[in-house]
């Protein structure tokens, strides 16, 4: 099996697709599969590693951090010629998900599509929802050849099915439980961040309009007064509102920046509750890295989230956008200590049993069966653009 991937996003860009990426590729060297990823260049200065074929960017206006990729569809086609791929993977359905589309269909190669992120509840929160219909307009538009579409949650699944998406296949995430463990626990942390509330709250993810970190400092904000001294919140992260939270933060926050590797495992597993107020994610990667630390979840009660947190065995769901009700879910959990080692064992628990390995070797055996249909379609004479999931 040969692969070829077309992705928007990718490492050093820190976000649960480009980190989910960048371990595929390493899965597939390790079962011999051979495959290449476009992706835009990093930069001018930086140096891409086989099997990534970096493409020209330039900065995004609204988010510099990422790129936005300017690709060459003639030398793009060439080099798909001579690499001949039995299947393409368009991770993205941007510039570089376009131009994969475009060679794909070209040459007739089966391609699927992953579909990682719902823009379109992003965009309510950057007052542009009269987008929406032209959105889906063109998200059914992108998918309507693709032999399968992969999601990561039952949730994408079915808002997908309800916009007339078929050939939909579940691709769940998986967690890495030795770097994500409560051992990496540390006495020192509350020295190296000057804590003194014995309780410590966790936050990890970018600080943008659609994670609704603003519901999270508001509950805060509501607190008692006899909590206030008892509880802190660690915010793990950075993004375009870093500023603007850090201005209306209360004095029992503290913002981090963005953290990764050993030093973030070892946040997570010094905290005493993680709280995920967002409920735009079609996944939710930090809370099964939570779960594997050890640490109960509060998150909001909506997107995919609910399918991880169990109330009452891991965790406690919410009303998403709502800061008494986030509020009240802090304090109770503050109260019942022995409830949350509960929680977080049971977390652990569930996290144990979703290994990157077993996530990754099931995408292969989709890849597999997708080709092994095209073939068989082909064969019996079906129209090209005929779904094969």
């Amino acid at each position: 099996m040969r692969l070829a991937l077309f992705t928007d996003t990718y490492l050093p860009q820190t976000n649960g697709v480009s980190r989910t990426l960048k371990r595929l590729t390493g899965h597939l060297d390790r079962r011999g599969i051979e495959h290449i990823l476009f992706t835009p260049k990093p930069g001018p200065e930086e140096l891409c590693a086989s099997p990534v074929r970096p493409v020209t960017s330039i900065p995004f206006l609204l988010y510099p951090e990422c790129r936005l990729a300017l690709p060459s569809l003639f030398s793009i086609q060439s080099e798909m010629k001579v690499f001949r791929p039995d299947l393409v993977h368009l991770a993205t359905p941007f510039n570089l998900g376009l131009c994969g589309l475009h060679v794909a269909r070209k040459l007739r190669l089966p391609h699927v599509a992953s579909y990682h992120t719902h823009f379109d509840r992003y965009l309510d929160y950057y007052r542009l929802k009269r987008l929406v219909p032209l959105y889906w307009k063109y998200m059914n538009w992108f998918h309507q050849s693709c032999d399968a579409i992969l999601a990561p949650s039952r949730e994408t699944i079915d808002t997908l099915s309800a916009r007339g998406f078929t050939g939909l296949r579940l691709w769940s995430r998986g967690i890495d439980c030795s770097l994500y463990s409560p051992e990496k626990r540390r006495a020192d942390l509350r020295e190296r961040y000057a804590l003194t509330a014995p309780l410590v709250l966790l936050y990890v993810g970018r600080l943008a309009p659609e994670k609704d970190v603003g519901t999270l400092l508001s509950a805060i904000r509501l607190l008692p007064p006899s909590a206030e001294a008892g509880i802190h919140l660690l915010v793990v992260g950075d993004g375009p509102l870093l500023h603007e939270l850090q201005a209306q933060a209360p004095d029992n926050v503290t913002f981090t920046g963005a953290r990764h590797g050993e030093e973030l495992a070892e946040l997570y597993a010094s905290a005493d509750l993680f709280v995920f107020p967002s409920s735009t994610e079609t996944f939710g990667n930090v809370v099964l890295e939570a779960m594997a630390s050890g640490l109960p979840v509060i998150a909001a009660g909506g997107g995919a989230a609910p399918e991880l947190v169990a109330p009452g065995v891991n965790g406690r769901l919410f009303a998403p956008q709502d800061p008494q009700a986030l509020a009240l879910a802090i304090m109770q959990a503050a109260a019942d200590p022995d409830g949350r080692a509960a929680m977080g064992r049971e977390g652990r628990r569930l996290a144990l049993g979703r290994s990157w390995e077993s996530v990754f070797d099931g995408l292969i055996a989709d890849y597999a069966d997708v080709i092994e249909r095209k073939a068989a379609a082909r064969a019996a004479g079906l129209p090209a653009g005929a779904h094969t999931a």
